[in-house]
C-alpha cells in the first residue's frame, strides 16, 4: 500500500435541536492503526454504566475520554497540595516565574474560557430544559472538565517553585499528547469532533508550547537566594574540601550519572563558580598518578631492555586494568551496534508476513529495546571511563614534566627552552587526556567494519564480494595517508614548538623590543614561522578533507558495488530486507571508516607528543654526586673545593673552572672579584652544583641561600616572596626587611608587603628585586649564603645599608660568598678570591693581595682613580665627611618628606595582576558570528552548508528510490542500481565539496586570528603587559589557537551535518508513519530541555576550565626561570606540591566537563531510544498491506540510526560550544587597546632629527600605570589629546586606576644639546619612570616632552624610538648568534661590527670562540655573563651612533676597571651627543655637565655638579655618603698605594 494523501473538510452541522458538533470528512484508510492498535487491547466489562452507557470498556471513547479525566483531575489535587505547602513553607509564590509574554497570556485567558464554556454546558440542562447539547455524558462531568480547565489557567500563571514548574510542564504535556491521541482516535472512527472539544485541543497544544517555553526561562531569582543559605553546608562548611558525589554514589546513580544531579541542579540556579566545583576523589589525584607513573618509569629505567616509548609503556603498565574494562565497554558497544542490521532483518522479514505472531513481535521489540539499552550503556561508560584514565595519565605526565624542568641540568636547559616546556604541559601532556578513547577507538572501529563485512557475507552471499575491492582499496590508501599525516604532524609539531619558543621570548622581552623600536622585526620572525607551522597545518587540513570525504563516500560506492555484484550473480534476492540490511551494515561501516582518519590523526599526534616526551623526560640532569650535601657537623668547615674541574658544556675544549681548591669555615665572609667573565658566578655554581664536575669533589655542610645577579622574583606578594613557602615569624620578617632596606619601600606601598609583584617582578625596579630576593634570603636562615653582585641594581648608599646592616650584622656568624664589583666593600672580607680564566689565582686578605700586585692591583687602582674625581671637592675635611655620613640618613628622609607626602593615604583593593576574564552565561550567536566574521569566511559556510543539504537530501533520495522502486512493476535490476549509484556519486561530490570547505574555512580563520592576536600584542602598551602574566597569552597563543587549528573547523561540520540528518530521518518516519509524532515531538522537546539544562552548567565549568589552565602554564614557566634558585634553596619539593595542586584543580574541572557530557547523552539516547521503539512498534502494528515492505525498512533504517545521530549531534554541538570559549579567549586578546601608531604620516620628524639633541621637559607629571580592574577591551584604538598648536599628541586610551598616584610631579628642566646629563636619586624617586616617559613606554599624563623643539607625543612611537638609544638596566640578549644580537635589523657590515666589538671589549671573547660572529646565545644569554650582557648592549649603541643617548645603570655588572675604559669609549664616541645617565655610582655622573637629582618624582636640584658640591646639595650628600663609605673601608690602603 503506498502513501494515503489525506483531505480534511470541516463542516458545522447544527441539527433541530440545537447540537452543535464539528465533522471531519475522513477517507477510511487513513488513520487505521489506532483501531488496530486499540482492537489488540481486552475489553473486560467493568460493570459500571453511570458514566457511559453499556459499560466500562477500555475500546470505548467514552471510557478513554473518562480516564484522561481521571488524570487531569490527578494532576489538579496534585498541583494544589504542591500549592498549599508552598504557600505554608513561605516560599513565595509571586507569579509565573517568568514574564508573561502575550503566549502565556492568551493560553491562559484560552484555557479559562474553556473552563467557563464546559461549566455553563453543564448547567444548561437546567436552564433550557433540553438536553441536545450533551451527546453522551451527564452533567456533572462537564462541570468537572469547567473546574480543570480553570486550574489549568490558574496554573499557567502561578508556578514559583521549582517543584511546580516541574509538575506544570508534565502535566501540560501528558495531557495535550493524551488528548491528541483520543481525538485522532474519534476522528478516524466517528469523523466528527465536539465544538469544545475543538477548542480543548487547540488549547492543549497552545499548552505543549508553553511548556517547552517553561523549559527554557531562568530558574526564579528567589530559588536561587534561597538556596544560598544552604551553599556553606554544600560547600563542606568547616573548611573541610567537599568531594565529588561520585564517591558517595550508588550502583544505579553511577550508571545513570546522576551523582552530577546536585552540581547541574545548581548550575542551572546560578553561573557556577570555581569554589562550586566538588574537588577529586584520592583515586584521581595528580600525586598518586605521579607516584604510580614514576614507580613504573624508573622500573624500566633500571631494566634497561627498552630505550623507545618508555612513556608509552609506562603509562600502559599503571592503567593496563582499567584499559582492560574500557575495552569491555567498547566489546560491548561494538557488538550491540553490529547486531542492528540483523534486528532490521528480522523486523523486515516479520513485516513480509502474512500472519503475524504477536509474541514473535514482542520479542523483536525487546531485543531491540535491550540492545539499544546495552549499546548506550556501554558507550557512555567506554567514553567517560576512557577520559578519566586519560586525565590521570595527563596528570602524571604533567607532574612528571614538571618535575623533570626542576632536575635538568644545564645542557637540558640549553636543549629545552621554557617556551618547550610550557608546550610539553600545554600540548603534549594534554592530549594524553583523550588517548584511552581514541585507542579503544583505533581497534574497535576495525571490528566493527569487519563484523559489518561478515554480516554482508552472510546476507547477500558471494554477491557482497566485488563490495570488498572498493573497501580493501580505501585500506591500502590508509597506507600513505597514515604517512603523509605523520610526517605532516611531525614538522607542524616543530614548528609549533619553533614559534612557542620565539613567542615566549618576545613577551619575556617585550620591553627591550619597544625600546629598541624592533616590533616589526620579531613580528616578522614569529610571522614566518607561524608561517612555516601553517604550511604544515594546511596539508594536514586539506589531507584530512580528502580522507573525509573518501570516507563518506566510501559506504554509497561498496553499496552500488554490492548490488551490482548481487544482481549480476544472483546470490541473493534484491528485495526490501536484503536491500536495507546492506543499508544499515553500510551505515554500521560508515562510523568506523568517518572515525578512523580521524583517530589515526589523533593516534599520530599522540605518538609524536609520546616521543617528545620521552625525548625530554631522558635528558641530562643535575647529578646530585656532584655535591656531596651534609647536616652541620661539630666541624667549622662549610664548603670544601679539592681539585675541582667544571665544565659547562661537556663538549667544549677547555673547562670552565679549573684547579679550585678551596676551604670555607663558619662565619666568614669570602669575596670573590675579577674581570667580566672571569667565572665568578661560575664559581657559585659550582659550589651549587649546577656545572656538571668533571674531577675532583665539592662538600657542603648547612643549609645554601642563593641570591642569583639576575633577581627571580615569583608572581604573589612581596610577603609570600620573602617568606618563601616558611610560616611567618615576625621577628626574623621584620628584621630581613630592615636590614634588606625594604621598611620604606613596602611602606611606601599602597598595599604594604601585600602589594602584588607582576610577571618576573615587572613593577618593581631593579634594586627592589635586588633587595627582596636578598631578603628571602635572609629570612632562610640559612648556614651558608651565596650572593651574586647583590649591589649592582642600588645606588651606593643602599649598597652601603645593605653591606653593612645585612651583610656583616645581620649575617655575621653565617658563612657568605659576595661576588661584587664594588671593591670599596673587600676590606671587610675575611678572604678575597680574584678569579681570572676560571681560575682562583690570587687568594687571601685585602692587605695580602695588595702586597702581591697583578690582577687586583689592577681592579684597585681602577677604583683609585674614580675616587680621586671624588676626593678634590670635599678634600681635608674629614671629619666634616664623617659628620654628613652620620646624619645623612635621617636628614635625607626628612627633607623628602617635607618635599612630598609619599604615601597614597586611600588604600585601594587594586593590584596589578587581576583574576582573567571570562565571559558569562549563553552568548548565543555571538562568538560563532565572530569566528566567521574575523576571517570573512561566510562565502565558505555557505558553502559548507549547502554542500552538507546537498549531501543528505541526495542520499536521502537515493535510498528512498530503493524503497519505492520494489513498488515499480517491470523495473530493470540495472535501472535500479544505475540510478542509485548515480545518486550516490553526486552526493559524494558533496561531501568533498563541504570537506574542502571547511579546511579552507578553518585555515582562513586560524590565519586571520593568529595574524590579529600577534599584532594586537605587538601594538599593546606596556602597561598592560606588565599587568598580565605570560602564561595567560602563552596559553592563547598554544592550547588555545591549537583548537583553533585543529577541532573548531570540522567541528562545524560535525554540528551541521547529523542535525540536517536528523531532519531527514524525522521526516522519513513522519512519512510513513506519522503517529510517531507523538512520542517524537515530546522526545525533542526533552533533549531540547535536557541540552539546555546541560549546557547552563557545562558552559561555565568549561570557561572556568580555560582559567585553570593558564596558572600551570605559568607557574610551570616561571619555575623554569627559577630553577637554579629553587635547587639551590632545596625547594623543589614544595614547588611540586604547589603544581600538583594547580593540577588537580584543572583536572577538576576537566573531569565535571567529561561527566556532564556522559549525563546529558545518556538522557538524550534514552528519549531517541523511545522514539525508535515506538516507531518499531507501530511498524509492527500496522497490517501489511498498510506499509510495502521497502518502506519498513526505510524507515527502520533510518530511525535505527536515529539515536547514534543525535548522540553525535549533542557530542559534537558541545564540543563546539566548548571550543568556540576558544575563540571567545583568544578574541579577548585581538581588541587590547593599542600604543600611539608606529608612524604618523602626516607628522614625520625631519630627515636628520634629532640633528641637535636638545631635551625641555615642560611641567611632566606621569601618572603610576596600575590598570585597573580588568583591561577594558572595548575602549577605541586611539585618540587625540591637545598637545601644541601645530601638531596633535596621540595616547594610548588607557583605563588607569582612580586616584593613582603622579610618579613624575610637574618636572621642567632643559637638556642641553651635546651635554652629558646624570640622572641619581634613591630607588623609587622616578629615574626609569623619566626614561620610560622619554622613549614613550608611558605616555605624559600632563605637560610635554619636546626634543628640538619637536614635541615627542606629536610624532610616531618608531620615528622617535628609532632616533633614541638606551642600554637598558636589565641586559637582553635573545636566542640566535652574536651578529643577530648585536645587529637585529642587518643593517651593519661584519667589519663595523667587529669594530663595535672591540670598543665595547668584547672582541677577544668573541674572537676566541670557534663560530665567530655565528656563535650561538642560548635563550636569555644564559652562556654568557651579566657583565658581558651589558657590553653587548653598549655594542648595539655603538652601531646606531645616535645624537640621544641613555645609559639606565649600564655599568651595573661590570668591574671598576671595565666601567672606566667604557665611559672612556661612550665620551669618545658620542662626542657632541646628548647623554643622559642614570647610575648608582657616583663617578658615572660626577664628570657631567648637569646633575639632576630626582625626589619623589620631583626635581630637588639641577645644575652643574661642581656648583652642586660647593654647597650643602642633596648631591653633595650623595657624593659624601659614597666618600665615607669608601674612606670607611679602603681609604687607609690606597694612600699606602
Amino acid at each position: 500500500m503506498g502513501f494515503c494523501k489525506v483531505k480534511l473538510s470541516f463542516t458545522i452541522v447544527f441539527d433541530g435541536v440545537g447540537d452543535g458538533r464539528l465533522l471531519l470528512d475522513v477517507p477510511d484508510e487513513v488513520l487505521s492503526f489506532v483501531i488496530l492498535l486499540l482492537s489488540l487491547v481486552p475489553d473486560p466489562s467493568l460493570g459500571i454504566n453511570w458514566v457511559c452507557d453499556g459499560g466500562f470498556h477500555l475500546g470505548s471513547s467514552c471510557t478513554q475520554r473518562s480516564l484522561l479525566d481521571a488524570f487531569n483531575v490527578a494532576f489538579l489535587l496534585g498541583y494544589s497540595l504542591t500549592l498549599l505547602v508552598s504557600r505554608l513553607a513561605k516560599r513565595g509564590i509571586n507569579g509565573s516565574g517568568v514574564t508573561l509574554d502575550r503566549v502565556f497570556c492568551a493560553s491562559s485567558v484560552l484555557c479559562a474560557g474553556i473552563g467557563i464554556a464546559h461549566i455553563g454546558a453543564g448547567f444548561w440542562p437546567f436552564l433550557s430544559g433540553s438536553h441536545g447539547i450533551l451527546y453522551w455524558a451527564p452533567w456533572w462531568i462537564y462541570l468537572l472538565r469547567g473546574v480543570v480547565w480553570i486550574a489549568i489557567a490558574v496554573s499557567v500563571c502561578i508556578h514559583g517553585t521549582r517543584w511546580l514548574r516541574t509538575l506544570v510542564i508534565t502535566w501540560w504535556v501528558s495531557s495535550s499528547a493524551l488528548l491528541s491521541a483520543l481525538n485522532v482516535r474519534i476522528l478516524v472512527e466517528e469523523r466528527k469532533l465536539h465544538v469544545l472539544d475543538v477548542a480543548a485541543w487547540l488549547a492543549s497544544l497552545l499548552l505543549l508550547f508553553c511548556a517547552l517555553k517553561l523549559t527554557r526561562s531562568p530558574t526564579h531569582q528567589h530559588s536561587a537566594s534561597n538556596r544560598g543559605l544552604s551553599e556553606p553546608l554544600l560547600n563542606g562548611g568547616g573548611g573541610e574540601e567537599r568531594k565529588t558525589e561520585l564517591t558517595r554514589a550508588g550502583f544505579f546513580s553511577k550508571l545513570t550519572f546522576s551523582w552530577l544531579n546536585p552540581l547541574l541542579r545548581l548550575g542551572r540556579s546560578k553561573p557556577l563558580g570555581l569554589d562550586d566545583i566538588p574537588c577529586l576523589d584520592a583515586e584521581d589525584d595528580a600525586l598518586l598518578a605521579y607516584q604510580v607513573f614514576s614507580c613504573e618509569w624508573d622500573l624500566l629505567r633500571r631494566d634497561g631492555s627498552r630505550t623507545k616509548n618508555l612513556v608509552l609503556f609506562s603509562l600502559a603498565r599503571c592503567y593496563w586494568k582499567e584499559m582492560t574494562v574500557v575495552g569491555v565497554y567498547a566489546l560491548l558497544k561494538t557488538a550491540s551496534f553490529v547486531v542492528l542490521p540483523l534486528v532490521l532483518y528480522a523486523f523486515v522479514e516479520y513485516s513480509g508476513r502474512e500472519k503475524k505472531d504477536l509474541r514473535t513481535g514482542s520479542l523483536l521489540l525487546l531485543s531491540l529495546a535491550v540492545n539499544k539499552g546495552v549499546e548506550s550503556l556501554s558507550q557512555r561508560h567506554w567514553f567517560f571511563d576512557a577520559r578519566r584514565f586519560g586525565m590521570r595519565m595527563r596528570s602524571a605526565v604533567m607532574a612528571a614534566v614538571f618535575r623533570k624542568q626542576l632536575k635538568l641540568s644545564s645542557l637540558g636547559r640549553r636543549n629545552h627552552s621554557t617556551g618547550e616546556v610550557v608546550n610539553y604541559i600545554a600540548v603534549d601532556a594534554y592530549r594524553l587526556g583523550e588517548f584511552p578513547w581514541w585507542f579503544h577507538m583505533g581497534w574497535s572501529m576495525p571490528l566493527q567494519l569487519l563484523c559489518a563485512v561478515t554480516i554482508l557475507l552472510c546476507t547477500m552471499g558471494t554477491g557482497a564480494l566485488p563490495g570488498l575491492v572498493p573497501l580493501l582499496i580505501c585500506g591500502f590508501l590508509n597506507v600513505p595517508f597514515a604517512r603523509s599525516l605523520k610526517n605532516s604532524q611531525l614538522r607542524f609539531m616543530a614548528g609549533q614548538d619553533q614559534r612557542l619558543r620565539a613567542t615566549s621570548e618576545v613577551l619575556n622581552n617585550m620591553k627591550i623590543i619597544k625600546l629598541q623600536s624592533w616590533e616589526d622585526k620579531f613580528r616578522k620572525m614569529i610571522g614566518e614561522l607561524r608561517d612555516e607551522e601553517f604550511r604544515w597545518l594546511a596539508d594536514i587540513q586539506i589531507n584530512k578533507s580528502y580522507g573525509t570525504a573518501l570516507y563518506w563516500m566510501s559506504p554509497v560506492f561498496i553499496s552500488a558495488v554490492i548490488f551490482a555484484g548481487v544482481a549480476i550473480i544472483g546470490s541473493a534476492p534484491l528485495n526490501a530486507s536484503t536491500i536495507f540490511t546492506v543499508l544499515v551494515t553500510l551505515r554500521v561501516m560508515s562510523e568506523p571508516v568517518r572515525m578512523l582518519p580521524e583517530a589515526l590523526s589523533i593516534l599520530i599526534q599522540v605518538k609524536v607528543s609520546l616521543d617528545r616526551l620521552d625525548r625530554f623526560l631522558l635528558e641530562d640532569e643535575i647529578k646530585a654526586e656532584d655535591v656531596q650535601r651534609s647536616p652541620v657537623h661539630s666541624s667549622d668547615v662549610r664548603v670544601r673545593i679539592s681539585k675541582g674541574f667544571f665544565r659547562w658544556d661537556p663538549n667544549m675544549a677547555s673547562p670552565t673552572l679549573s684547579g679550585l681548591n678551596l676551604q670555607v669555615f663558619r662565619g666568614q665572609k669570602i669575596a670573590v672579584c675579577g674581570h667580566v667573565g672571569a667565572g665568578k658566578s661560575s664559581l657559585l655554581h659550582a659550589i651549587l652544583g649546577e656545572i656538571p664536575r668533571v674531577s675532583g669533589t665539592v662538600e657542603i655542610f648547612g643549609s645554601v641561600a642563593y641570591v642569583s645577579q639576575i633577581a627571580w622574583i615569583q608572581s604573589g606578594t612581596i610577603r609570600d616572596n620573602i617568606l618563601y613557602g616558611k610560616a611567618m615569624e615576625k621577628s626574623r620578617y621584620e628584621m630581613a626587611i630592615r636590614s634588606c632596606a625594604l621598611d620604606k619601600d613596602i611602606d611606601n606601598f599602597d598595599h604594604g608587603d601585600l602589594t602584588e609583584i607582576g610577571q618576573r617582578g615587572l613593577n618593581m625596579s631593579g634594586g627592589q628585586k635586588q633587595r627582596i630576593q636578598l631578603a628571602r634570603a635572609v629570612y632562610s636562615d640559612a648556614d651558608i649564603y651565596l650572593l651574586d653582585d647583590p649591589f649592582s641594581a642600588v645606588d651606593a648608599h643602599t649598597a652601603a645599608v645593605l653591606f653593612n646592616d645585612c651583610i656583616m650584622a645581620t649575617l655575621q656568624k653565617k658563612t657568605v660568598f659576595l661576588v661584587t664589583h664594588q671593591i670599596e666593600f673587600l676590606t671587610e672580607a675575611d678572604k678575597i678570591l680574584v678569579m681570572v680564566g676560571g681560575q682562583i689565582s690570587q687568594s687571601g686578605s685585602y692587605e695580602e693581595l695588595l702586597k702581591a700586585g697583578t690582577v687586583f692591583q689592577q681592579l684597585v687602582s681602577a677604583h683609585r682613580s674614580a675616587m680621586t674625581v671624588l676626593e678634590s671637592p670635599n678634600h681635608g675635611n674629614k671629619e666634616e665627611t664623617r659628620t654628613v655620613r652620620e646624619g645623612t640618613q635621617t636628614t635625607e628622609l626628612k627633607e623628602q618628606e617635607s618635599v612630598e607626602d609619599v604615601s597614597i593615604k586611600g588604600i585601594s583593593t587594586v593590584q596589578l595582576t587581576e583574576d582573567e576574564e571570562k565571559d558569562m552565561g549563553n552568548l548565543g550567536w555571538k562568538p560563532y558570528i565572530d569566528y566567521v566574521s574575523v576571517c570573512s569566511g561566510w562565502l565558505l559556510l555557505c558553502l559548507v552548508i549547502l554542500s552538507q543539504f546537498g549531501f543528505v537530501i541526495l542520499q536521502t533520495l537515493s535510498t528512498y528510490w530503493l524503497a519505492a522502486a520494489m513498488k515499480i512493476p517491470h523495473i530493470g535490476k540495472g535501472t535500479m542500481i544505475g540510478f542509485y549509484t548515480i545518486l550516490s556519486f553526486l552526493s559524494g561530490v558533496s561531501v568533498y565539496f563541504r570537506g574542502w570547505a571547511s579546511a579552507h574555512l578553518g585555515l582562513k580563520a586560524s590565519r586571520a586570528f593568529f595574524s590579529g592576536l600577534m599584532e594586537s600584542l605587538f601594538k599593546a602598551p606596556m602597561s598592560f603587559l606588565d599587568s598580565t602574566p605570560v602564561g595567560r597569552i602563552l596559553t592563547r597563543a598554544s592550547s588555545d589557537m591549537s583548537v583553533l587549528d585543529y577541532d573548531t573547523p570540522f567541528s562545524i561540520s560535525y554540528v551541521l551535518a547529523p542535525l540536517i540528518e536528523m531532519v531527514a530521518a524525522m521526516l522519513v518516519m513522519t512519512i510513513v508513519t506519522w503517529q510517531v509524532l507523538v512520542v517524537a515531538i515530546p522526545a525533542m522537546i526533552a533533549v531540547r530541555y535536557y541540552q539546555g539544562y546541560y549546557l547552563a552548567s557545562a558552559r561555565e565549568i568549561v570557561r572556568i576550565n580555560g582559567t585553570t589552565k593558564a596558572p600551570v602554564v605559568n607557574y610551570a614557566a616561571e619555575t623554569s626561570l627559577g630553577a637554579v634558585t629553587i635547587r639551590a634553596f632545596s625547594d623543589s619539593k614544595r614547588f611540586f606540591h604547589n603544581n600538583l595542586k594547580l593540577i588537580n584543580t584543572d583536572a577538576t574541572l576537566y573531569f565535571h566537563t567529561i561527566a556532564a557530557m556522559e549525563w546529558v547523552l545518556m538522557r538524550v539516547e534514552a528519549l531517541q531510544n523511545a522514539t525508535i521503539i515506538t516507531s518499531a512498534l507501530f511498524l509492527l502494528l500496522l497490517p501489511q498491506e498498510a506499509v510495502a515492505p521497502g518502506f519498513v525498512g526505510l524507515t527502520l533504517s533510518y530511525s535505527l540510526s536515529l539515536s547514534g545521530t543525535q548522540v553525535f549531534l549533542t557530542r559534537w554541538y558541545s564540543n563546539l560550544d566548548n571550543y568556540i570559549i576558544s575563540v571567545e579567549r583568544i578574541k579577548q586578546y585581538m581588541h587590547i587597546p593599542s600604543e600611539p601608531p608606529a608612524i604618523i604620516s602626516d607628522n614625520r620628524p625631519p630627515p636628520l632629527w634629532p640633528h641637535e639633541g636638545r631635551i625641555d621637559l615642560q611641567c611632566l607629571k606621569v601618572r603610576n600605570q596600575t590598570v585597573h580592574s580588568s583591561y577594558d577591551i572595548r575602549l577605541p584604538l586611539i585618540f587625540p589629546v591637545v598637545s601644541n598648536e601645530l601638531f596633535p599628541c596621540y595616547c594610548a586610551q588607557i583605563k588607569y586606576r582612580p586616584n593613582a598616584p603622579l610618579v613624575l610631579k610637574g618636572l621642567t628642566c632643559t637638556f642641553a644639546a651635546g651635554h652629558k646629563v646624570g640622572v641619581v636619586g634613591r630607588t623609587g624617586s622616578g629615574k626609569t619612570t623619566l626614561i620610560s616617559a622619554l622613549f614613550r613606554l608611558v605616555e605624559p599624563f600632563g605637560g610635554r616632552i619636546l626634543v628640538d623643539s619637536l614635541d615627542i607625543c606629536s610624532i610616531g612611537l618608531k620615528d622617535l624610538r628609532m632616533n633614541l638609544s638606551i642600554i637598558p638596566q636589565e641586559p637582553t640578549l635573545f636566542r640566535g648568534s652574536v651578529r643577530s644580537n648585536l645587529d637585529p635589523l642587518g643593517q651593519y657590515t661584519d667589519q663595523e661590527i667587529w669594530e663595535a666589538l672591540e670598543k665595547c671589549q668584547l672582541k677577544t671573547t668573541v674572537s676566541s670562540l670557534p663560530d665567530l660572529l655565528d656563535s650561538s646565545v642560548s635563550d636569555e644569554g644564559e652562556n654568557w655573563s651579566a657583565g658581558q650582557r651589558q657590553l653587548f648592549c653598549l655594542g648595539r649603541i655603538l652601531l646606531r651612533k645616535n645624537r640621544i643617548l641613555v645609559l639606565d645603570e649600564a655599568t651595573a655588572s661590570i668591574d671598576s676597571a671595565t666601567d672606566a675604559t667604557l665611559q672612556k669609549i661612550i665620551g669618545q664616541e658620542f662626542r657632541g651627543c646628548t647623554v643622559i645617565t642614570v647610575a648608582h655610582r657616583v663617578p658615572t655622573v660626577v664628570d657631567s655637565h648637569m646633575v639632576m637629582v630626582l625626589s619623589y618624582g620631583k626635581i630637588v636640584e639641577y645644575d652643574n655638579p661642581s656648583n652642586l658640591l660647593e654647597t650643602n646639595s642633596a648631591f653633595s650628600k650623595l657624593l659624601a655618603e659614597y666618600w665615607s663609605n669608601c674612606r670607611r673601608s679602603s681609604s687607609q690602603n690606597l694612600e699606602e698605594h
